[in-house]
C-alpha cells in the first residue's frame, strides 16, 4: 500500500513539473529559427521543443526500419534473426504436436497413422533421434520390416542413439532366425551398454545355444558384476556352464581338460547331480575312488537320483550283490524315507533275491505312487517268487500305461528330455531343466492299451490281467478250456487282480496267499 502511494505521488510530481515548464516556456519571449533551402521557418519555444521530439521519434522509426531491412536481408540469406526463431518456434510446435500424435497412435496399436505423423514431425522437427526411433517401431508395428531397418540403420550413425539402432536390429534378425548375425549384433549392445539386463540375458542365450561356453561365463560374471543376477543363481549356472564346457572338451578328445573342468563343475555346484556324475567319472578314471565316493555322497544327500546310484555301482563293478547290499548302506542311510531311496533298496534287494524283503522296501509305493518303473520292480518280485507268467505279465502291463516317473523337464515349456542338458531343446531355455514328474497325459497315450494284448498274451491258465490304473477292471470271461490242476483248487471267480490288490503276508509266497 506505501508502494501504491509513492507512486501517486511521483506521478502528480511529473504531472505538476511538466505543467510547470510549459507555462515558463509559454511565458518566455523569443523563439527558434529554422533556415533549410531557402525557407525560413520561426517557432516558438514551445513549438520546438515539439518538434525536436518529433524529429527524435522519427529518428527513432527510421533506425527500427532499417534494422528491420537488415533482418530481412539475413533471414533471407539464411542467417539466424529474430524472424527466423519466430518461425522456428512454430515449426517446432507443430513437431512436437505431431510427435505426441505418433506416440498415442503407436501405443493404441494404429500403425500407419504413428508412421505419417512420424514423416510430418520429421519434417517439423530437427530431432532424428526422436522421429526416426517412431518411425522404426511404427514400421514394426505396420510390418514393413525393410523400413524398419532403415530407419535402425540411421540410428546408427550417432553415438547417443547407436545403441537403440543395435538392438532394434538385434531384434529382428532373432525374428528371423538369423542366429549368427543376431550373435553379433548382441556383442555389440553388450560393450555398449554391460549393464543392460535384456541384452545380458539375450547373449548369453546365443552364447549358450551356440556352444560358445567361455563367452557365457564372461558373460554371466557380467550379470553379477552388475547386480542383475544373485550370487547362488550365479554359482549354479556358472557350474552348469563349467560342466557343458567339460563335455565338449571330452567329445573333442582332451581328457586333462576335461577332468579339469568336470571337477571345476562339482566344487561350484555340489548339488547339481551331472555334474556331480562326472566328477566321479572323473576320478574314477583317475583312480581315486575315495574322491568320487565323497562327491556322490554329497550329491546324494541334496538330492537322491538314479544317475548318482548307477555311477556309485561303477565303483566297484566285480563286487557280489551282498556285497554291493553292505556298500549302498553309505548311500541308503541318508535319506531312508525318500522315494528314491526305498527303489534302490528293493533294486539291490531283488539282486541279492531277497524278495520278501525288497516287496517290504516299496512298501506303498504300489499304491501310493505306481509308476513304470515301480511296477516293472514288483513284477520282477513277483517272477522270483515263482509267480506265474500272467501275474508277472499284468505287472508289466499295467507298466505300459503308467506314468514315467522322474524325468528331466524343462520348467519353461515342459518338455521331457532322454538325459539332462545345459539348454532345453525345445524352447532354448538355459538351465530349465529339472528332475520332477512330468503330467500323466505327456507319458501315456490310449495306443498303449490297444497293444495290451501284444504284450500280455492269452497265458495257459487264462487268467485276466490287472487292469490299467485308470480303467475299470473287466469282468472275467468263461474259459472254453479246462484248468490246469495246478490251479483246480482256485475259486473261478479269483482274479490275478484281486491277488495282485492283496499282497501276501510277510513270508509267504503267491501261490500260498492264493490258497489261503
Amino acid at each position: 500500500m506505501l508502494w501504491s502511494l509513492v507512486k501517486i505521488v511521483v506521478f502528480v510530481a511529473l504531472v505538476a513539473a511538466a505543467t510547470l515548464g510549459a507555462s515558463y516556456l509559454l511565458d518566455l519571449d523569443g523563439g527558434v529559427r529554422v533556415a533549410f533551402g531557402g525557407y525560413e521557418y520561426n517557432l516558438t519555444l514551445l513549438k520546438s521543443v515539439i518538434a525536436l521530439t518529433l524529429l527524435v521519434v522519427v529518428i527513432w522509426l527510421l533506425l527500427k526500419l532499417a534494422g528491420l531491412l537488415i533482418a530481412l536481408l539475413r533471414f533471407i540469406n539464411g542467417d539466424e534473426t529474430a524472424l527466423s526463431r519466430y518461425f522456428d518456434r512454430n515449426r517446432e510446435q507443430k513437431g512436437f504436436q505431431a510427435l505426441s500424435e505418433g506416440m498415442m497412435a503407436l501405443a493404441s496399436g494404429e500403425g500407419r497413422l504413428a508412421l505419417s505423423k512420424a514423416q510430418r514431425a520429421d519434417r517439423y522437427l530437427d530431432r532424428p533421434e526422436l522421429t526416426t526411433m517412431l518411425t522404426a517401431q511404427a514400421a514394426e508395428l505396420t510390418g514393413d520390416k525393410k523400413k524398419a531397418a532403415e530407419a535402425y540403420k540411421r540410428l546408427l550413425t550417432e553415438d547417443k542413439t547407436r545403441f537403440v539402432g543395435v538392438r532394434g536390429l538385434l531384434k529382428q534378425k532373432l525374428d528371423d532366425g538369423d542366429t549368427e548375425t543376431a550373435m553379433k549384433l548382441a556383442e555389440k549392445a553388450f560393450a555398449l551398454k554391460p549393464a543392460h539386463a535384456e541384452v545380458q540375458d539375450l547373449l548369453l542365450k546365443l552364447q549358450a545355444e551356440q556352444r560358445d561356453w567361455q563367452g557365457a561365463r564372461a558373460t554371466l560374471k557380467a550379470k553379477l558384476r552388475h547386480g542383475t543376477l544373485p550370487r547362488d543363481v550365479h554359482r549354479r549356472r556358472d557350474a552348469v556352464l563349467a560342466l557343458s564346457a567339460a563335455r565338449d572338451v571330452i567329445d573333442e578328445d582332451a581328457g586333462i581338460e576335461a577332468r579339469e573342468a568336470a571337477i571345476e563343475a562339482n566344487r561350484l555346484s555340489p548339488d547339481l547331480i551331472p555334474a556331480a556324475v562326472f566328477a566321479a567319472e572323473t576320478y574314477i578314471t583317475q583312480d581315486k575312488p575315495r574322491y568320487a565316493t565323497r562327491v556322490l555322497k554329497k550329491a546324494w544327500e541334496a538330492q537322491p537320483h538314479p544317475d548318482l546310484a548307477a555311477t556309485f555301482a561303477a565303483l566297484a563293478p566285480e563286487e557280489t550283490p551282498e556285497e554291493r547290499l553292505k556298500r549302498f548302506t553309505a548311500l541308503t542311510k541318508v535319506h531312508p524315507d525318500h522315494r528314491e531311496t526305498r527303489l534302490l533298496n528293493a533294486e539291490l534287494l531283488i539282486a541279492a533275491e531277497h524278495f520278501p524283503d525288497a516287496r517290504r522296501a516299496l512298501g506303498d509305493l504300489v499304491t501310493e505312487q505306481p509308476d513304470a518303473r515301480v511296477l516293472t520292480i514288483m513284477a520282477a518280485i513277483e517272477r522270483g517268487e515263482g509267480a506265474s507268467d500272467a501275474i508277472v505279465k499284468g505287472w508289466l502291463a499295467r507298466a505300459v500305461t503308467a506314468p514315467r516317473g522322474p524325468q528331466w523337464i524343462c520348467d519353461n515349456c515342459h518338455h521331457i528330455h532322454g538325459d539332462w542338458a545345459p539348454v532345453c531343446e525345445n524352447c532354448g531355455g538355459f538351465d530349465t531343466l529339472s528332475w520332477r514328474d512330468a503330467p500323466s497325459a505327456e507319458t501315456s497315450t490310449p495306443m498303449s492299451q490297444l497293444m495290451l494284448p501284444l504284450i500280455v498274451g492269452r497265458p495257459d491258465d487264462a487268467a485276466p490281467v490287472p487292469a490299467p490304473l485308470h480303467a475299470a477292471t473287466p469282468a472275467p470271461e468263461e474259459n472254453p478250456h479246462p484248468p490246469s490242476e495246478s490251479h483246480t483248487t482256485e475259486p473261478e471267480e479269483t482274479s490275478v487282480a484281486d491277488a495282485e490288490i492283496l499282497p501276501p503276508e510277510e513270508g509267504q509266497t503267491r501261490e500260498d496267499a492264493r490258497e489261503k
